[in-house]
């Protein structure tokens, strides 16, 4: 049922309508483009672009009413006037209510973490969907509706596309809905609205410190959805997943006040791996549960770190009451995710992987997995983000230099820095522990990628880190398509073509 102006003007305190209260709307969006007849467009006014300048393109589109904080906003006659005090609490009570609070209808179970939120969400989606259930997925690689892909700009959406995306998951009858969620979009209170029924929590390193200021700061934003999942709501059979191996987990723990499926390696669980064979084929190891015994794996993805997300997914998965059965099948099925320690065949008698690993902790997990399977040399291409946290650039140019034979520092998206200036962030680093080893500096990801080519002789392994399934590159005034896996491919072809000719 449509609702009206009036309607959203009494959930909010202080509000005032100017216009017609009875105008029905018949969408929200803050974006211009987007409006449709019978558009609420709500104005918000940003750094760079104030959304009061686009009034005329909404209003010419179909708009029929207008939400702000400003008393001296001039509208077209015959548009209404929403006017809050908070723009931001406004949409965070109307959103919601507007499309009837979709996440009521479905299951909804959110990942937060600073590592693994992505392969832990792909591996729950495919338990999920071996068991029988419609899945929705959002994350930082696209939306997924079923077997439909859409794209994402944020690991989770703002309140108003987050709950339309919501909506049309309803719609389409969707049993669950697996989300990444953002220590951002905590903070922020983008997940408004959203009653979570599990909640998962994967590790805890540095990252985003530019946003947040301090680790603790950090770590009480993801905190933040242990707190949701413990409140009181429509539905029943809240639970929270925890990693134990990590002592951010004990924060996590300390802001639940449901049921808990603790899991580990090192410290006592519920659910622990052990037996664990880490292989260039693949990760084998026993996961033990008091419910199904010990279940034997022999898994298509590798490294110690998806060892950690197979047992995120489970717990998730035994908290909503999968059967070990259909956990098993999905698990020995499931192949990889995009971008995540992806390898790269071109017909080249050496190894490319490319990962999306841009913090510390994921540089180490990564370097420290393909160093197991290595035959040989490997060669490292990286860089760091401009306009994020710097005191990390330091740190993962150490941890390159130190766990790979060859380094190559590059651009990762430098969005409004100098490129140049990032990679003498990096060097600092670099340089502590590169020794003899060779390094360079190339600020051009795909020369970078071509020299690593380059100088791969057989059996070694060339990792590419940093943007992993991202098809663009930022760079200070545009925005350009790059695409790690293509580029690594053209380069493998052209070294063919020379050794060749």
């Amino acid at each position: 049922m449509l609702k009206t102006i009036g309607q959203l003007a009494d959930l909010v305190e202080g509000a005032v309508v100017i216009g017609n209260r009875d105008e029905e709307v018949r969408g929200i969006e803050h974006d211009s483009r987007k409006v449709g007849e019978g558009t609420l467009f709500v104005c918000i006014p940003g750094v760079h672009v104030d959304g009061h300048s686009f009034i005329p393109q909404a209003v010419k589109a179909g708009a029929k009413a207008i939400l702000t904080t400003r008393a001296d906003v001039t509208v077209p006659e015959g548009i209404t006037v929403l006017r809050v005090k908070d723009l931001n609490q406004a949409l965070d009570t109307i959103v919601p209510y507007y499309y009837d609070y979709p996440a009521r209808s479905m299951r909804v179970i959110g990942i937060t973490g600073t590592n693994g939120k992505t392969t832990t969400s792909y591996i729950t989606r495919a338990i999920l969907r071996h068991a029988g259930f419609k899945v929705g997925l959002i994350g930082t690689i696209q939306i997924m509706i079923e077997d439909e892909h859409f794209p994402i700009h944020n690991t989770t959406p703002d309140v108003v596309e987050l709950q339309h995306t919501l909506a049309v998951m309803r719609d389409r009858g969707m049993d669950y809905v697996v989300m990444e969620v953002s220590s951002h979009a905590l903070d922020q209170n983008r997940v408004a609205g959203i009653e979570f029924d599990t909640a998962v929590f994967t590790n805890l390193t540095q990252d985003h410190l530019d946003y947040h200021k301090t680790l603790e700061n950090y770590k009480r934003a993801k905190a933040r959805l242990f707190d949701h999942v413990s409140e009181a709501g429509a539905k029943t059979g809240k639970t929270a997943v925890i990693n134990m191996d990590d002592e951010a987990g004990f924060t996590m723990l300390a802001h639940t006040k449901c049921p808990v499926i603790s899991y580990g390696i090192e410290h006592d669980a519920r659910l622990r791996a052990t037996d664990i064979r880490v292989q260039a084929d693949g990760a084998h190891f026993t996961l033990n549960y008091a419910a199904f015994g010990a279940m034997k794996l022999d898994l298509h993805i590798t490294g110690i770190f998806n060892v950690y997300n197979v047992m995120s997914a489970v717990g998730a998965a035994l908290a909503e009451g999968v059967k070990a059965a259909d956990i098993e099948a999905a698990l020995t099925s499931f192949t990889a995710v995009p971008g995540r320690f992806e390898l790269v065949k071109a017909g080249q008698d050496f190894s490319i992987i490319v990962d999306y690993a841009h913090t510390p902790d994921g540089v180490e997990n990564v370097l420290k997995t393909a160093r197991k399977i290595a035959k040989k040399r490997i060669i490292t291409v990286f860089g760091c983000g401009g306009d994020r946290d710097r005191t990390k650039r330091p740190i993962m140019g150490r941890l390159a230099a130190e766990l790979s034979d060859i380094v190559i520092a590059t651009s990762d998206n430098p969005r409004s820095e100098d490129p140049d200036f990032i990679l003498s962030q990096v060097e600092e680093g670099v340089l502590e522990k590169i020794g003899d080893k060779h390094h360079e500096l190339i600020s051009d990801r795909r020369t970078a990628i071509y020299r690593a080519v380059e100088l791969a002789e057989t059996d070694d392994i060339v990792v590419i880190l940093g943007k992993g399934h991202e098809n663009y590159q930022i760079l200070k005034d545009r925005t350009i398509h790059f695409d790690d896996k293509e580029e690594a491919r053209a380069a493998v072809a052209a070294k063919l073509g020379k050794e060749e000719n």
